[in-house]
């Protein structure tokens, strides 16, 4: 075990105020597809771009071709995926009583199909649906079942309780991210370039001196950083 790795070791063994802070990263090892990689979903030709489809105003304007969309490129390899090595010791770390919580940009619901309980999700679940029109709520094979257009019995779509574009984040659940990584001992934000605003923006929140950045590539906030590992995350978390 490498320098850094026994670094990074000590720190957990000796901490119960642990908390994780992650992006597509830890879902690309199961599988999932990110945005931003050369092979992510930006880069696959689309005749809309997929910042555009996945768009409040492209649900209300082309709702049919915003769920043939959504549910083959976000529902159906979010279903297929299993837990990774990275979902998985940081629900032993929260069942340990030393995660504190997770804070995750993603919206697959892998943390809690690992075993996490205290997940906070910036950019909602596609496990959670809801109508438009009464706010009666689905679960996901309602809309995984459903052809075209999921629909209510009272007449709205069921929509996907997730932040689109042009939608803010639940401020809620941004307060209790904040509060959690303000009080960290230590802060581990894997699998995560930092540059999805307000998200990427909680770093600041963090005012302890054991900031963690565990990532393949670098990112703009490495030199603010305590320790950098660039490497996937699974492997890094699993040896620990």
């Amino acid at each position: 075990m490498d320098e850094k790795l026994l670094t990074l070791k000590k720190w957990i063994d000796e901490s119960d105020n642990i908390v994780f802070f992650g992006g597509a990263g830890v879902s690309t090892e199961s599988g999932i597809p990110d945005f931003r990689s050369t092979d992510g979903l930006y880069s696959q030709k689309y005749k809309y771009p997929p910042e555009t489809i996945v768009s409040h105003t492209f649900l209300t304007r082309r709702t049919e071709e915003f769920f043939e969309f959504y549910k083959e490129k976000m529902v159906a390899p979010a279903l297929a995926a299993r837990p990774n090595a990275a979902h998985l010791k940081l629900a032993e770390w929260e069942k340990a009583g030393k995660l504190k919580a997770v804070i995750t940009q993603n919206i697959d619901g892998l943390h809690q199909a690992a075993g996490s309980k205290e997940v906070l999700e910036l950019h909602g679940t596609i496990m959670k649906n809801y109508c438009d029109r009464c706010g009666k709520k689905f679960p996901v094979e309602y809309v995984t079942e459903s052809a075209g257009v999921p629909k209510c019995e009272c007449g709205g779509t069921v929509r996907p309780d997730v932040v689109l574009y042009e939608e803010g984040l639940d401020m809620g659940v941004m307060e209790r991210a904040i509060n959690y990584i303000s009080n960290a001992d230590v802060l581990i934000i894997g699998g995560t370039s930092l540059v999805v605003y307000p998200a990427a923006g909680l770093i600041r929140y963090y005012r302890g001196n054991k900031l963690v950045l565990l990532n393949l590539s670098e990112t703009s906030q490495d030199s603010n950083a305590d320790l950098v590992i660039h490497a996937k995350l699974g492997e890094v978390l699993s040896q620990l």
